[in-house]
């Protein structure tokens, strides 16, 4: 589990087609806390230290994930920055929302408007998943736990401080880009009840 709290800014410096596909991130974090068979979430996606060394580590992502994440929608390129947040440990400050880990699907960043110091995004949700949205509820984007301000439709919004903007990869969007998008957890068992009902 984790809270949707980024710790650092990865960056992809290898990346290795197999039957899965193999990537390497260097990260600030330090390797010799982080055990091998670890979960850290690689822009919201909760992922599997396979490999690691001072300052990077090697996860496998399989063909599921690609399907269901930005990875496959726009590939992961050497160079590329990534949202990184270790597991909650029991303990910890849950200052954002819980978040699995599990991306439910990509949204779009259809517009950026600056709102005083602060930056309005416009996503365009999934369809199938735009019913899970709702205002003032919490949505994990790229692994950031963020606060949806208004919903129309399959968009929605959310609006960016410089700090997040600052310690997350949410400083270098653009129009266009393919986000990863959980929905918040309550959403999707409130839904479920609904339907038993």
């Amino acid at each position: 589990m984790f809270t949707g709290i980024i710790t650092d800014i990865g960056r992809v410096t290898a990346v290795e087609l197999r039957g899965d596909m193999r990537a390497r991130i260097a990260c600030g974090y330090d390797m010799d806390k982080v055990d091998q068979g670890a979960s850290i979430a690689c822009d919201g996606i909760c992922l599997t230290v396979v490999d690691k060394g001072p300052d990077w580590f090697e996860v496998d992502i399989s063909a599921e994930t690609l399907s269901r994440t930005n990875i496959g929608a726009s590939g992961w390129s050497v160079g590329r920055q990534i949202n990184l947040e270790r597991a909650l440990r029991v303990g910890d400050e849950l200052g954002g929302h819980i978040v699995s880990g599990h991306v439910d699907g990509v949204a779009r960043i259809e517009a950026l408007v600056p709102e005083g110091d602060s930056l309005r995004v416009t996503l365009e949700a999934p369809a199938h998943l735009a019913r899970f949205i709702a205002p003032k509820g919490s949505v994990a984007l790229n692994g950031a736990s963020l606060t949806v301000n208004e919903v129309e439709g399959n968009r929605f919004g959310v609006n960016l401080i410089p700090h997040t903007r600052a310690v997350t990869t949410w400083g270098q969007v653009r129009t266009g880009d393919a986000v990863n998008l959980e929905i918040d957890t309550l959403a999707r068992y409130v839904a479920r009840l609904a339907q038993a009902g």
